[in-house]
């Protein structure tokens, strides 16, 4: 364990190295200032435990020292030593944020039991926050797997923002879990106990889409014969997670920004304003900065969303979290099949390991399902795994000149030589894939091979 570092601000020289010298016997580092302003400076320069500081000093006093250092750091602790003859200015002292004085001349014993009970002091205050945030660690309740330092950066960050009302905007590619971040960030914040309502906004058309968030009132269009609860009145003191965001037109943008301005919506064919309490969520796979820069999306009902954001890094970024994830699904699929499979063969898992998953952890689930189903022994074998896999692995993982393929090639020869699988069927491609199939109708069109 590291010396607790001391720092002794006095111009009196003969003193100073006098304290110096029996610090350092009593097991501690410390460093020297000859005046105030140079103590300041230090404190500023670098890092200590405790600041000893003379009160009377030439180029700056000790109370203006004092003041400064308060100031830069007022959670360092600053014992001053004064005359008996100014008591009044210690108590002064103690008043802009001096931890405790001692009197000149110094008792040596009394120095000693006071550095040593405000070291004590600050360590035990420290050692309580720490356990008191690892009590809260444990107590955080989430579904996200992963040990890799992306992800433990990830979880850290949810934490953090999950008990305030902030709105968040979720990104990451399809298949990296924004639902289950949406989810944590909902069921570790005091709205909890009230309704988590989630809504595909890509899944909806437009019309529709207005009386599912805001409801309608009965007659408000052909086929409205009763009146329907938006799900922002039943989102009511909880939360909304908007998916896809970036599918919504424009003219909902307008709609949904006012809610967030005026926490208030009518309903379609209403005229009565209902006020809500609600935090948003929302969830991408877009860029919408890019969008916003575009004018395809509302600039100001970015910024609205985007007050807290937290990007989810694909798996193939993050090839450490996936055996966790791999043995996850296995236990969850083996009991859903009634299959008694104990795990992966070496070559399975190294395989999954050096496959790029472009469906992401979505694609990782279902190529587990289909090796559980598959297995023809108590392994999953690198032959019950998808053809994905067994083949994506052999044309471009293992082999040489890797270094020179970009993700997105990579990404481009899995999706297509999927497509050619499956004899040009879409959906049965997007199935495969584990992604939407408007995601894969994009990614082909980016291909030019959407025909």
């Amino acid at each position: 364990m590291m010396a607790n570092k001391i720092l002794v601000v006095d111009d009196d020289a003969a003193h100073a190295r006098m304290l110096k010298t029996l610090m350092t016997d009593w097991g501690y580092q410390v460093v020297l200032a000859d005046d105030g302003d140079v103590g300041v400076a230090m404190v500023r320069a670098e890092a200590f435990d405790m600041v000893l500081l003379d009160m009377k000093m030439v180029k700056m006093s000790g109370m203006e020292a004092l003041q400064c250092i308060h100031e830069y750091n007022p959670s360092l602790p600053v014992i001053i030593m004064t005359a008996y003859s100014s008591v009044d200015t210690a108590v002064k002292a103690l008043k802009i944020g001096a931890y405790d004085y001692l009197t000149k001349p110094l008792d040596f014993d009394k120095l000693k039991l006071t550095v040593d009970r405000v070291l004590e002091r600050i360590f035990l205050k420290t050692e309580n926050k720490f356990l008191k945030n690892r009590l809260e660690q444990a107590a955080f309740a989430h579904d996200i797997l992963g040990k890799s330092s992306a992800m433990a950066a990830l979880l850290d960050t949810i934490h953090m923002v999950a008990p305030t009302d902030a709105n968040v905007l979720v990104t990451g590619e399809s298949g990296t879990g924004k639902e289950l971040v949406s989810s944590a960030l909902h069921y570790n914040s005091p709205r909890k106990d009230h309704p988590f309502i989630r809504i595909n906004c890509a899944a909806i058309t437009e019309t529709l889409l207005e009386s599912e968030l805001f409801g309608h009132e009965r007659g408000a269009f052909t086929g409205a014969d009763r009146r329907r609860k938006g799900k922002f009145l039943l989102a009511d003191r909880g939360s909304i997670l908007l998916d896809e965001i970036g599918e919504m037109s424009l003219s909902m943008q307008a709609k949904l920004l006012r809610v967030i301005q005026e926490k208030e919506f009518t309903p379609v064919g209403g005229d009565q304003n209902i006020r809500v309490d609600v935090r948003i969520i929302a969830a991408t796979n877009r860029d919408l900065k890019a969008m916003a820069a575009n004018r395809t999306f509302r600039q100001d009902l970015y910024y609205r969303l985007n007050v807290v954001s937290i990007d989810i890094p694909p798996l193939g970024q993050r090839p450490e979290d996936i055996p966790e994830l791999a043995l996850h699904f296995l236990t969850r699929f083996s009991q859903k099949n009634k299959r008694d499979i104990q795990g992966f063969s070496a070559d399975a898992m190294d395989a999954m390991i050096r496959y790029s998953w472009p469906g992401n952890v979505r694609e990782l689930m279902n190529a587990v399902e289909r090796g559980v189903v598959l297995a023809r022994s108590d392994y999953i074998c690198k032959e019950d795994l998808s053809f994905i896999i067994v083949e994506d692995s052999k044309e471009v993982m293992p082999g040489a000149g890797l270094e020179n393929i970009s993700l997105s090639k990579i990404e481009e020869s899995a999706i297509l030589s999927t497509l050619e699988s499956a004899g040009g069927n879409k959906s049965e491609t997007a199935r495969r894939l584990g992604i939407t199939r408007k995601t894969l109708l994009n990614k082909l069109k980016q291909y030019g091979a959407e025909n």
